[in-house]
């Protein structure tokens, strides 16, 4: 089983799929996605007046390490 990050776009398309008032279950419908892949995504990443996917995006970034770093041992 592979796993892949959500993109900037299919946040975007969280973003606007929520706003038309379509259910987490469609929009993991949609972006085939898992719906608790969507449910966790909008939990997570929410801002204090909802989900807005440029601030979405900019929270998973700065969870995300690229390097992260290593206990010595």
């Amino acid at each position: 089983m592979n796993y892949t990050h959500l993109t900037h776009e299919e946040r975007y398309q969280i973003y606007t799929l929520l706003r038309e008032g379509f259910s987490k279950r469609y929009i993991a419908w949609r972006l085939n996605r898992s719906p608790s892949t969507i449910s966790r995504e909008i939990q997570r990443n929410r801002a204090r007046n909802g989900y807005f996917a440029k601030h979405a995006h900019k929270l998973a970034r700065r969870r995300h390490h690229s390097n992260p770093q290593r206990i010595p041992c």
